[in-house]
């Protein structure tokens, strides 16, 4: 799934929504450390208070809400998995009464918490529900398109959320007319922050794709491991945060420590502009030690070779096929932080700042176009 695809989904979550079906939905109670289920209710999502529902989407939100390969990921099922959850969801999706609905959903409620245990109760909800979206906007002339084309998908979103404690508080009574302590013993179900959740199946360009799932980890690149293979039953992924480090490794095995500026800004510009270029496709731009090659070369890097890119990529990854996804190595701001200032600069205005030597001692010179402003006074400019 890409972005557009992602955000296609978030924004139907909300009422009254003929775009956005959602039939029921599945609340499982499960107690803190031993795992064991307390409660579970499923009704139809229309039966439940207008505030609750409320509520309810805008949790749903969360699930989707991050960006791709730091906070959501899409995930691919293992193959050859005995009582695997892909075949669960399938099932659940496709089950015709609420009963056959709620026990594929109760089996991945198992698996949860036979390789999790928390310190706090948990809730676990599940919802079933069609996705739609027009084909084509509607033509005022001739009427058609619109609602009257649209992609249908069905789907299983679930969220993990957390419970608390209220806190003890003092309240005031308006019927009684007295200051009292707040007494309330229920614990409040946040779902303001889901630890982790899924939308079932992904979707790209508009059509289901069942052999993979969107995953959404509790915080940013710091996906659950166990979570996404023994849960799940997904294969292993990479984190945006990983692949840059990993690049930035061979930068520096194919270029040294040390670059000029505009070099390094050269480079997170190229790839911009291939991923700028690429934006509306629905697989992403990757870069093998190839397209790396070339992005050196006409960055100003001297002396690349195939050779030493192949070796660069064996000793940092392990594998000189690999590829990295382009969106993930261009960082939104560079800082650097020196102990008389703390700079942040984006990646293409890097090549405005300098690393001198003047009368001795290191400066850092950044090139401006307009005044500098300090407490309301504009500094006097000096010519060196």
């Amino acid at each position: 799934m890409n972005k557009k695809d992602i955000t296609n989904i978030r924004k139907q979550f909300k009422l009254d929504n003929p775009l956005m079906k959602i039939q029921e939905i599945l609340n499982v109670y499960v107690k803190k450390e031993s795992g064991e289920i307390y409660h579970q209710v499923s009704q139809p999502f229309q039966m439940l208070e207008q505030e609750t529902q409320e509520l309810f989407l805008a949790n749903f939100k969360k699930v989707l809400t991050g960006h791709l390969d730091a906070k959501l990921f899409e995930l691919k099922f293992r193959r050859d998995v005995e009582d695997s959850t892909q075949t669960t969801l399938f099932e659940g999706l496709r089950a015709e009464s609420t009963e056959d609905w709620n026990e594929n959903m109760l089996k991945i409620v198992e698996k949860m918490f036979a390789h999790a245990a928390y310190e706090f109760d948990t809730v676990v909800t599940f919802i079933r529900g069609e996705y739609q979206k027009a084909i084509r906007k509607r033509d005022l002339e001739s009427e058609e398109g619109g609602s009257d084309e649209v992609y249908s998908n069905e789907f299983i979103l679930c969220s993990l959320n957390q419970t608390v404690q209220p806190k003890k508080a003092l309240l005031f009574d308006y019927i009684e007319k007295e200051f009292k302590s707040n007494n309330a013993v229920d614990p409040i179900i946040n779902l303001a922050s889901p630890l982790t959740g899924f939308l079932f199946p992904a979707f790209n360009d508009d059509s289901a794709d069942i052999n993979h799932i969107l995953y959404c980890g509790g915080k940013v690149n710091q996906p659950e491991g166990l979570f996404i293979e023994e849960v799940l039953n997904c294969e292993e992924i990479i984190t945006a945060m990983e692949d840059k480090d990993s690049f930035e490794q061979i930068l520096k095995t194919v270029m040294g420590d040390k670059v000029d500026s505009i070099v390094i800004s050269n480079v997170y510009e190229e790839i911009n502009k291939m991923v700028q270029e690429n934006e509306e496709e629905s697989e992403p731009p990757m870069l093998d030690y190839r397209d790396i090659e070339r992005i050196l070369t006409v960055s100003g890097v001297e002396e690349v070779d195939t050779a030493k890119m192949e070796h660069a990529f064996k000793d940092v990854v392990a594998d000189e096929k690999y590829e990295f996804k382009a969106s993930s190595l261009v960082p939104k701001n560079i800082k650097i932080n020196t102990k008389v200032a703390d700079v942040s600069v984006s990646p293409k205005d890097l090549k405005n700042i300098k690393y001198i030597t003047y009368n001795g001692k290191r400066c850092l010179l950044v090139e401006i176009d307009e005044d500098v402003v300090v407490e309301g006074f504009r500094l006097e400019t000096k010519t060196l």
